[in-house]
Order: C-alpha cells, then sequence, then structure tokens
C-alpha cells in the first residue's frame, strides 16, 4: 500500500499526515469541507474564536454521522425483514 505524505490546513494550522494515497482525496476534501464550514460559522454567527468555530464543525459533523448511521441501522433492519418474509414466504412453497 502506497502511503503518501500531505499537508492540510485547518483553522490557519497546518496538519501533516502520512495516508494511504487511496485516502488523500477523500481528506483534502474534507478538510476543505471544514474550511468552509468554518467560514460559513464565522460569517453568519457571532463566532470569533477559531476553537468555537471548530467546536461548532465538530458537532455539526457528529450529527451528520449519528444521523447517517440510524438511516443505516434502519435500512439494514427494513432489509433484513423483507429477507425474513421473502425466506418464509419461499419456505412455505417448498412445503
Amino acid at each position: 500500500m502506497e502511503v503518501r505524505r500531505i499537508t492540510i490546513n485547518i483553522a490557519g494550522r497546518v496538519y501533516p499526515l502520512n495516508v494511504p494515497a487511496a485516502e488523500e482525496e477523500t481528506l483534502r476534501k474534507v478538510g476543505k469541507q471544514i474550511e468552509n464550514m468554518i467560514k460559513d460559522f464565522e460569517q453568519n454567527f457571532d463566532v470569533r474564536d477559531k476553537q468555537d468555530a471548530l467546536a461548532m464543525c465538530a458537532l455539526k459533523l457528529g450529527t451528520n454521522a449519528e444521523v447517517m448511521s440510524l438511516k443505516y441501522e434502519k435500512s439494514i433492519q427494513s432489509t433484513n425483514e423483507r429477507l425474513s418474509q421473502i425466506n418464509q414466504s419461499l419456505n412455505e412453497i417448498g412445503k
């Protein structure tokens, strides 16, 4: 696995990272999203401190991840229920 050394700039700080080459584009995209979120919080809310903006980003991203996780769990549960119904129907046909 190829590892690359990249730098990501977030909130005026540079973070050097060693990342798998396959993840580089994703990390750069997420870094830009965080930068855009910080700018949005600073422009639209009374945020004067980068630490506050970063905390708000963490809350927003954490909430998004939790919502997606719940949707995924519901989707899996729904799929399992449907597969059980199909399996039951197939067992009844096979009798």
